[in-house]
């Protein structure tokens, strides 16, 4: 991995001749990303992290924390988090801005359990890759939680993204789950291999989620994206 986000990081934190990111899935052409929407302030967050960062309490695992905004805010108001994130750079840029607890790793390895909460936010099923894995995930976030903890993972389902016929009916792939993505991030001319990136619509985070010892409950929809709470049952 050359962590190309890490270093989009690193440049914009340190003033490094930042560049926007460019990424791209198997459906969809380049999309422009502002490094400076990976440090924004609570208030330029959307109404799902909004609401996430609002049912957080306790000791906080922040998974896929990249720049650490959403730690540092909830640091600041007094939780114990930590903050977990699989680039190098980026974890390096998260105690630079002073989040007291960073890890540089991957959840499936990360072996602290007992927290009240965990976050993933930003398409946080995305960590998930595939359908075919999402059970070993699952199993492992069930693993982090103390009793009475919580899980807040947010998602969109993308059947949106697929043409559909004069009578409703959705043109999507023969094999395979519609929501599995290959997702590639291009930064000043490099380009990272491409990467199982998982979107998951409601039901589907729901069946899986209750095969894996999980209650769960939709805290918030916003048009095609929602915020999910998972309990240990």
């Amino acid at each position: 991995m050359k962590d190309l986000m890490g270093q989009a990081i690193h440049d914009y934190y340190h003033d490094n001749t930042p560049e926007d990111l460019q990424t791209e899935t198997s459906i969809s052409e380049l999309d422009e990303l502002p490094v400076a929407y990976l440090f924004r302030e609570y208030e330029e967050m959307n109404a799902l992290e909004q609401k996430a960062l609002d049912l957080s309490r306790g000791k906080v695992l922040d998974i896929g924390a990249g720049a650490g905004s959403h730690s540092l805010y909830l640091q600041e108001k007094g939780l114990d988090v930590t903050a977990l994130d699989i680039s190098p750079k980026s974890i390096e840029v998260c105690k630079a801005r002073g989040i007291r607890q960073a890890v540089c790793g991957n959840m499936l390895q990360f072996a602290e359990p007992g927290f009240d909460t965990v976050l993933l936010l930003m398409n946080g099923t995305g960590i998930f890759q595939s359908l075919q894995v999402i059970d070993i995930y699952l199993k492992k976030l069930h693993s982090l939680l103390n009793d009475g903890g919580q899980v807040l993972i947010d998602s969109t389902d993308i059947i949106y993204m697929f043409d559909a016929d004069e009578d409703g009916g959705v043109y999507i792939p023969a094999e395979g789950y519609y929501g599995e993505l290959d997702y590639v991030v291009h930064y000043k001319g490099q380009s990272e291999d491409p990467v199982k990136w998982l979107y998951l619509d409601f039901n589907t985070l729901k069946n899986a989620a209750e095969n894996n010892g999980f209650r769960i409950e939709r805290v918030l929809q916003e048009e095609d994206s929602y915020l999910a709470k998972l309990t240990r049952r």
